[in-house]
């Protein structure tokens, strides 16, 4: 984490403990007296905001903070969201409204939120102003790395008045990693293995996961080395590139919605892959897309699915 990062989770850390101090002082308030308090935090640009109290009403644009809503237990707080907000199954119920580049302003005012939860990916500065024009309260992510993550989940914590939760949602993530990282050291072999990651299959042009990613840093924890870890953040590859770097394992996070072949089908199939070591081992993976693509709790569900994957062959 760079410095500027770092001093922004340190500032975000101090301002929850202050609350948690705060309500431990009063002797253990309850939900709704915590809710009455004004709070004051700094969102992931940086930007400083105010609530009157915590938020009851919210509409998150993006599917990995809709995720951190409802594992924090706040889903009733969401009353709208991105299209492509899609777990757990019930925020299929919550009224869904466009995001990214078509956000539709007036569609989301409509709902009345008292504060917007939207990520950096598509989103504008425009629509920022648009909402804090409207009296709504607007707050970023940009969740990067999976310690942006565990502050995206404080921020989302401390917004909706679940401090506890998100401590404990937090530990436990990384609990789960060190878990998964302690196992990956006992089994790894002396001899480096690699790993390429599809995340867009040929018909549409291959796209890798590089450095600075999810995968990259899962790849660490399971003790591997990223295929095209040359490339930064996600990068589009060549056939030619991926045969020659001959990786052990390939990942595919590529939907299939029931027409053609299946992905790893399709993987194993291409006209010159067939000596690739990933391909003539059958060490091919399709993985859960929005597990590994999604700064949320999850993250850790697909390094587990990962580690089964290279390690429970």
């Amino acid at each position: 984490m760079n410095l500027k990062k770092k001093a922004k989770s340190l500032a975000l850390t101090l301002v929850i403990t202050l609350l948690i101090a705060i309500a431990v002082g009063c002797g253990g308030l309850s939900t709704e007296s915590q809710s009455a308090q004004a709070i004051t935090l700094i969102d992931m640009k940086d930007r400083e905001f105010q609530l009157d109290k915590t938020a009851d009403k919210i509409v998150a644009l993006t599917a990995a903070d809709c995720e951190i809503i409802y594992a924090l237990g706040a889903g009733d707080t969401l009353i709208g969201r991105g299209e492509y907000c899609n777990y757990p199954e019930e925020v299929l119920d919550v009224p869904s409204v466009s995001s990214g580049s078509e956000t539709n302003i007036e569609q989301v005012i409509a709902l009345e939120p008292e504060v917007i939860i939207m990520g950096t990916m598509d989103q504008t500065t425009e629509q920022i102003e648009d909402f804090e024009n409207a009296g709504i309260t607007v707050i970023v992510t940009d969740a990067q790395s999976i310690e942006d993550t565990y502050t995206a989940i404080e921020l989302i914590g401390a917004v909706t008045g679940h401090q506890k939760q998100a401590a404990d949602l937090t530990a436990k993530m990384q609990s789960d990693f060190a878990e998964i990282t302690r196992l990956a050291q006992e089994k790894k072999a002396e001899d480096s293995k690699s790993i390429y990651f599809e995340v867009s299959p040929l018909e549409f042009g291959l796209w890798a996961a590089g450095s600075n990613t999810f995968m990259d840093e899962i790849t660490a924890m399971l003790g591997l080395e990223n295929t095209f870890a040359d490339v930064k953040m996600w990068g589009e590859v060549s056939q030619e590139q991926v045969i020659e770097r001959n990786p052990d394992y390939i990942v595919t996070i590529t939907m299939y919605f029931g027409e053609g072949p299946l992905p790893v089908d399709e993987i194993m199939s291409r006209p010159g892959w067939s000596e690739i070591s990933a391909v003539k081992n059958k060490l091919v993976f399709n993985a859960d897309s929005d597990q590994l693509s999604r700064p949320g709790p999850r993250l850790a569900d697909g390094a587990k699915a990962l580690y089964d994957f290279v390690y429970g062959q």
